[in-house]
């Protein structure tokens, strides 16, 4: 980055810097695939996981860690956790509904 080199896709994604490599006719579908698994997962889990990732970039690993804690500690008191754990008990896809 700090050169200015480029970086193919392809090598993006060996390097991890990517998820994902479609090409220009799957883009659409491959955008919408992702889409939907997104919509499909629990939405208040998904607001921890990027609130603890936001709050990385300025948290030592004590502090971090501590965020995770209690953030972990206030997802288990979700609706959402509870039908999580719920449809795998049993064995059937979880409805999230965001709370």
């Amino acid at each position: 980055m700090m050169l200015g080199d480029k970086v193919t896709a392809d090598d993006a994604l060996q390097m991890g810097m990517i998820y994902k490599v479609a090409d220009d006719d799957a883009l659409q579908t491959e955008g919408m695939a992702i889409a939907t698994t997104l919509a499909g997962m629990p939405t208040r889990g998904l607001w921890f996981t990027k609130k603890l990732l936001n709050e990385s970039h300025h948290n030592d690993l004590e502090a971090q860690l501590t965020s995770e804690e209690r953030m972990q500690a206030e997802a288990g008191k979700t609706i959402d956790y509870k039908e999580g754990v719920q449809a795998f008990l049993e064995k059937r896809k979880p409805h999230f509904t965001g709370r």
